[in-house]
């Protein structure tokens, strides 16, 4: 069995081998000249037609969209900003964060004496001079407008063909015709008064415009943050077909956002410059079509900002009252379970608890569901959400709990189960929409991910999958037998394993090598064989080279299209993997002292131990009873505890993963226990009138 599933595996990574990101349009013939205006701070909610008319006035003939700015930090400085466009990679300005780089006249250009030190600062990030460098070898010339611009625009011994100190000091209309690469430093948007510092920036954005010859593309772009509240910022491009369109790239995969290494992409790709292969963006391109007026675009960008900060600013209070609730969830339970009642409250106590567990399990899954309707475009957009999320969570309790199911052991809890599974599984088959600005998901300010499936996602995937396919396999072992029981319970992790690691959908490189042992765990238990140390170690082994495979797969298409996983691989061949594998377990060490996921991994597993595993007063363990009537749960608490485990230890997320898993998995194993417990306790029918004993059916 365990053989035919890695078979299934690896037939469907080869018919799979030729798909990739989805379809977008080519880039434009080579231009001869390309400027880009970086102006740090600059975000949607600074630009109107009467505060800056100019770049309103771009905007009307030009691609626009929402920049993610993150580089290594929390917040990117205008060093930092600059830095990573030089490297169309993330890095760090280090001391030169906030300080102008020293920038000595060379002729008509100038040397960055200090993109030596930024370079060494950068080991194993970017490679500062990046894009000097690819303009250089393609026999072109840059120019740089200011100290930031000239950091952008040298190459790697810091080199610029053409500078002036500012915007005020631009020569004649020839100057611009002689380089292909032109950057400009605009200004920033910052401090008490935005709307003079937009003001003056716009005005800059003005002077350029009106020196640039005919024929030269632009883009514009809040390149760094302004103060200690990171946003996503502003960036417009002009070009064919860009006009009334949004802006987006692969790097994101979203119709309306790009993130920054993508204007060093952008900007090698217009002028038809071979793509390094260090560089990390993908070039950015006319997208979906934007609303009409130009208006309704700004208002639905601002909007996706309030969302970010919304969700941002929710999600520590968010994972409190999370942890919180579960901890109550716990207590209350093991006084509800282990305390002798009259028998008529004990009845009522227990009903309760059971509800409180299903609540519970459906948290995570209605904050994906929230995000079906559009929250952050309202005027009150924090109560919105929490509404949001609560009217998710009884809807999804009130199917699970109003069923004919709710009377079987794993019945309430597997429509929950399979109901998250589902939601999550459409979202990565369309896009990953539900989990950007999801509490639960990722967030474009921290920039670890722009689609596919988060760390965190991750683990409430698979644990609610394996957990459903138990509850599946329940139901049909005793109808149809145990080959077609363990023939549904992998075609429903593999399938999602398959969305959770393919390119295509949820690109998630820790999560195939984690899956592979915990959904073979549950197959072989529900099949009926045991789970040794030796064959779990094998599956690991499993999951690594499938995880291997499908990284190669990525690798062979073009620099442009790869992903994360593809890029990983050209670091192994090249013998570079080893600071991007160091920082991830650096990472990983790290979430182990994280003080509000730490007490759920606690909390959950003594709970288990302690209170549901344990005999209690009665004499009888009651989860032993729900294994009892549900055989199959076993085995799909046990996949879903090795998967946790598995994936704890690969991912850079840490602890995060067994946290989300448990606080899945334990209010379910709760509820089970109490169905198991009210139909031991519930009065016995009256006996039949024949002699003859009528069999009772096991559970399914």
């Amino acid at each position: 069995m365990l053989r035919g599933a890695v078979t299934g595996i690896a037939v469907a990574l080869t018919l799979l081998a030729s798909a990739g990101s989805p379809a977008r349009a080519e880039t434009a013939a080579p231009v001869r000249h390309v400027v880009l205006m970086g102006v740090p701070g600059l975000r949607w909610s600074d630009v109107s037609p009467a505060a800056t008319p100019h770049v309103w006035g771009l905007a009307r003939r030009a691609a626009i969209g929402l920049l993610s700015i993150r580089t290594v930090g929390t917040l990117t400085c205008p060093g930092d900003g600059w830095a990573t466009v030089s490297a169309g990679a993330r890095s760090a300005a280090g001391p030169y964060c906030h300080r102008p780089v020293d920038v000595s006249p060379s002729g008509t250009g100038a040397v960055v004496e200090d993109v030596g030190p930024i370079r060494r600062r950068n080991a194993g990030f970017g490679v500062v001079g990046l894009l000097g460098d690819a303009v250089h070898r393609a026999g072109g010339r840059t120019a740089a407008v200011g100290p930031g611009a000239a950091l952008a625009a040298a190459d790697s011994h810091g080199r610029v063909d053409a500078y002036v100190p500012g915007v005020a000091a631009l020569p004649a209309p020839k100057w611009w015709a002689r380089s292909a690469v032109t950057i400009v430093d605009a200004g920033t948007v910052a401090g008490p008064d935005r709307a003079t510092a937009a003001h003056r920036a716009d005005a800059a954005v003005g002077t350029v415009l009106a020196r640039l010859p005919a024929d030269a593309e632009v883009l514009v772009a809040g390149i760094a943050d302004d103060g200690r509240t990171p946003h996503l910022r502003v960036v417009l491009a002009t070009g064919p077909a860009s006009a009334g369109r949004y802006l987006g790239s692969d790097s994101t995969r979203r119709a309306d956002m790009v993130i920054l290494p993508d204007l060093t992409a952008t900007m090698l790709a217009r002028l038809g410059v071979p793509y390094p292969a260090r560089l990390i963006g993908t070039p950015m391109l006319p997208d979906a079509a934007r609303p009409a007026p130009l208006a309704a675009a700004v208002r639905d960008l601002r909007a996706q900002d309030v969302a970010a900060q919304t969700d941002r600013g929710l999600i520590p209070r968010f994972f409190a009252a999370f942890v919180v609730g579960q901890l109550l969830l716990y207590g209350s339970a093991a006084l509800a379970l282990r305390r002798r009642w009259a028998e008529r409250r004990r009845a009522r106590i227990l009903a309760v608890t059971r509800l409180t567990a299903l609540v519970a399990a459906a948290v995570p899954v209605s904050t994906y569901l929230v995000n079906l309707i559009p929250w952050w475009r309202g005027g009150h957009p924090l109560p919105a959400l929490i509404a949001g999320i609560a009217v998710a969570d009884a809807l999804v309790v009130a199917v699970a709990a109003a069923g004919p199911w709710r009377r079987r052991v794993l019945g309430s809890g597997t429509v929950i189960a399979g109901c998250t599974a589902a939601v999550l599984g459409a979202d990565l088959l369309t896009g990953s929409r539900l989990q950007l600005d999801s509490l639960m998901g990722y967030s474009p300010l921290v920039g670890g991910r722009y689609y596919g499936m988060g760390n965190i996602g991750f683990a409430v995937l698979a644990t609610s999958t394996l957990l459903a396919a138990a509850g599946v396999a329940q139901w049909i072992e005793p109808r149809h037998g145990r080959r077609a029981a363990v023939a549904a319970v992998l075609a429903m992790t593999l399938t999602a394993a398959l969305l959770d690691s393919w390119t295509t959908w949820g690109s998630d490189f820790g999560g195939l090598i984690a899956f592979v042992p915990g959904l073979a765990t549950t197959a072989l238990l529900v099949s009926g064989r045991r789970v040794g140390f030796l064959r779990l170690q094998l599956l690991r082994a499993a999951g690594m080279a499938l995880v291997l495979g499908v990284a190669y797969l990525d690798h062979l298409r073009p620099p442009a299209r790869q992903t994360h996983m593809g890029r990983f691989f050209g670091q192994l061949l090249d013998g570079d993997a080893l600071p991007w594998l160091e920082r991830k377990f650096t990472a990983m060490v790290r979430t182990f002292g994280n003080p509000t996921l730490l007490p759920i991994v606690v909390a959950a597993f003594l709970f288990l131990l302690l209170v549901l595993h344990r005999p209690g007063r009665a004499g009888a363990s009651g989860l032993q009873l729900a294994y009892d009537r549900a055989p199959m749960f076993r085995a799909g608490l046990s996949g879903a505890f090795v998967t946790a485990l598995v994936g704890g230890a690969v991912n850079d997320s840490g602890i995060a993963v067994p946290a989300l898993a448990l606080a899945v998995a334990v209010p379910l194993a709760l509820a089970a226990t109490i169905t198991a417990l009210q139909t031991s306790e519930a009065p016995a029918p009256p006996a039949p009138s024949s002699p003859r004993l009528t069999p009772q059916p096991t559970d399914a």
